[in-house]
């Protein structure tokens, strides 16, 4: 038995007891340092393995009701669910078995329980993989599915769950003149399956390309923008779409309220090569006059859920109604900023519409100089169904079934009379 193995998975059931008893992000425990002290090979190793459960859970859980007779603490829960989930997934009993009984064994809390959890992921061992393909999607929880339910009927929430327990594939968006690795989407990102280390894939070094899901690179070619224009990215963190700015040639200014998230944007534009001015500060003191906008704005990041199937384990909804409220606040400041003529792209990766459509809807009734841009919508891949009554533009997980669909986004061109 590898220790390494053992010390992957020793860190990805602490992760898993974080999200699933705390409550936390995973992106909070990977910044808090969870795993610094492993080697980069296994930090990667103990992060897919902690999202490879997350999205197997309800099919781990049932598979392991069956041979409990009442349901153990929260971290020997977590150490069999996977157990169980590698053990589905073909990995070898042998190593699996003795690396969770290991791990339980040496906890001083729990070590009492290491027989059970040998007898039980032995169990699984053999049944589970004729068992697992046979078992349903595993489904959002009630508190999200409901509400996305009555958004977008129950066959499309199916078909989200569909692509949120597939996970999702690396998309990257190119320079000007430059190539990716991977395949081409209609939309013109490059994507690539099961791509391992992001920097040893060629042309990383050379900073051809950066990393950004496939929806995520629709706001800025709806916005198009132009050489020497002057652009303002509000929420600019993590980059991806002030490297689209400035790759097209504009004048950028990317503001994030995190100093640390803009660390990332900073190294990104150094590895491309790309010029923006970097400013850590509120979107809602910052002043100016901008040609154009682009308004990413803080949400739920429901439609990230196929990415980071923590999500609906850390959240239960009840922060959602603050976050639109800002929205709401954020879209006001940003049209106090934009030039008469000018053009402002509001965004969320958000499933749920009050982040979305009924944001631009009630922002079209308060503004007797905003016009939707339907016209900007029509860039190369966007398919007509996708563009909504209020003017908007509507990406889900279900799109493009089959080729490893995309993130759930709104975006609406918002233009404002001269």
């Amino acid at each position: 038995m590898s220790d390494n193995a053992t010390a992957a998975r020793r860190s990805a059931i602490y992760l898993l007891d974080q999200i699933l008893g705390d409550g936390r992000l995973m992106s909070e425990c990977l910044a808090a340092g969870a795993l610094e002290r492993l080697a980069p090979e296994d930090r990667a190793r103990a992060q897919r393995l902690a999202l490879q459960t997350l999205r197997g859970l309800e099919r781990a859980d049932r598979l392991l009701d069956n041979h409990l007779n009442r349901t153990p603490a929260l971290t020997v829960h977590n150490a069999l669910r996977l157990g169980a989930v590698e053990l589905c997934h073909g990995e070898a009993a042998h190593g699996v078995v003795n690396s969770m009984v290991e791990i339980v064994g040496r906890s001083r809390k729990h070590g009492r329980l290491k027989g059970l959890v040998n007898a039980v992921l032995r169990k699984v061992a053999a049944e589970g993989p004729e068992a697992w393909p046979k078992m349903r999607v595993p489904r959002l929880p009630e508190w999200l599915r409901d509400p996305l339910i009555m958004a977008w009927g129950a066959e499309a929430v199916t078909g989200m769950e569909l692509a949120h327990f597939e996970g999702a594939p690396l998309d990257f968006s190119v320079k000007p003149g430059a190539t990716a690795p991977g395949e081409m989407l209609p939309t013109g990102s490059m994507r690539v399956r099961d791509a391992g280390q992001v920097s040893a894939l060629p042309g990383y070094d050379r900073g051809d390309w950066w990393v950004q899901d496939a929806a995520a690179a629709l706001p800025v070619r709806v916005l198009a923008p132009k050489a020497g224009e002057k652009i303002l990215d509000l929420c600019a963190a993590p980059g991806g779409k002030s490297l689209q700015l400035a790759a097209a040639g504009a004048d950028v200014t990317a503001l994030d309220i995190s100093e640390s998230r803009l660390e990332r944007v900073r190294e990104n534009l150094t590895r491309t090569g790309l010029m923006a001015t970097v400013i850590a500060a509120d979107a809602l003191e910052h002043q100016g006059q901008y040609d154009a906008i682009l308004l990413d704005a803080p949400c739920s990041a429901t439609g990230t859920i196929r990415r980071h199937p923590d999500l609906p384990f850390a959240k239960d909804g009840s922060e959602f109604g603050a976050l639109i409220e800002l929205q709401t606040q954020m879209l006001a400041h940003a049209w106090t900023l934009l030039k008469p003529g000018g053009r402002l792209v509001y965004c969320t990766c958000s499933l749920l519409p009050d982040e979305g459509e009924v944001q631009v809807e009630e922002a079209l009734q308060m503004y007797p100089d905003m016009q939707a841009d339907r016209v900007a919508l029509q860039v190369a891949g966007v398919e007509a169904g996708w563009i909504t009554e209020e003017g908007g533009l509507r990406l889900r997980p279900d799109y493009w079934p089959g080729t490893g669909g995309m993130d759930g986004f709104y975006i609406a061109c918002l233009t404002k009379s001269t």
